[in-house]
C-alpha cells in the first residue's frame, strides 16, 4: 500500500499534464470541426446581403429550393425585416420557416456579422451565420446548415481523445508503479547487528 501511495504521488504532475494536454488537444480540434462547420454559410450570407442591399429580390436570392434541416445537410438562406419576420426562406422545419432569436439579429446589427449555434428545436442544432442588410436597416440574411455530421465528429473525437488519455493514465501510472517496485528490490537489506 506504501507503495502505491509513493508511486501516485510521485505519477501526479505527469497525469495532470496528461489530462491538460487532451484537454487541449480535444478542445483545439473540437473548435476546428465547429469553425469549419461555418463554411460556405459565410460567403452565403455576404454575397446575398449585398444583392438584396443592391436592389435584388429576397426571394430570388433565397431561390426556390427549400431545405428541411431535420433531414438535410444542404445550406440554405432566409431573409428577415429589421423586425425579424420572414420575408423569403429557403428552409422549412416543421411546415413552416425557421426564424433565429430576435437577440441574434441585434447582435449581427451591432458587429456587422453574427456566428452562432442556433436551435430551433430540440434535435436540430445549425451552424447558422447572420449578416445585417445595410446595417440591419433592411433585414438579415440568415445562412445556415445542420450540425449533425461535424456533432457525430465530435463525439467520435471526444472516444478517441478520452481512450487515449485512460491509456496513457494507466500506462504511466502502471510504469511509476513498476519502478518504484524494481527500485524496493535492488535496495540492500538493512545490515543486522552482531552479538558479542
Amino acid at each position: 500500500m506504501r507503495l502505491l501511495s509513493r508511486s501516485f504521488i510521485k505519477w501526479l504532475p505527469l497525469g495532470l499534464a496528461v489530462t491538460m494536454l487532451s484537454v487541449v488537444v480535444y478542445g483545439a480540434a473540437q473548435q476546428t470541426y465547429r469553425q469549419a462547420a461555418n463554411d460556405p454559410q459565410i460567403q452565403m450570407a455576404e454575397d446575398a446581403a449585398q444583392a438584396v442591399a443592391s436592389g435584388s429580390a429576397p426571394a430570388q436570392v433565397v431561390g426556390s429550393g427549400t431545405v428541411d434541416p431535420s433531414r438535410s445537410l444542404a445550406p440554405f438562406l432566409i431573409v428577415v425585416d429589421p423586425s425579424g419576420n420572414v420575408v423569403a426562406s429557403g428552409a422549412r422545419l416543421d411546415g413552416s420557416a425557421p426564424v433565429p432569436p430576435k437577440g441574434v439579429l441585434d447582435a449581427a446589427a451591432r458587429l456587422g456579422e453574427d456566428l452562432v449555434t442556433w436551435q430551433p428545436r430540440p434535435g436540430v442544432r445549425i451552424a447558422s451565420v447572420e449578416v445585417p442588410i445595410d446595417k440591419g436597416r433592411k433585414g438579415f440574411v440568415v445562412a445556415g446548415r445542420s450540425l449533425r455530421v461535424v456533432e457525430e465528429r465530435e463525439d467520435e473525437l471526444l472516444r478517441l481523445v478520452g481512450a487515449g488519455w485512460f491509456g496513457t493514465v494507466l500506462t504511466t501510472f502502471a510504469a511509476i508503479v513498476f519502478l518504484g517496485w524494481a527500485k524496493s528490490r535492488r535496495s540492500p537489506a538493512p545490515a543486522s547487528g552482531s552479538g558479542g
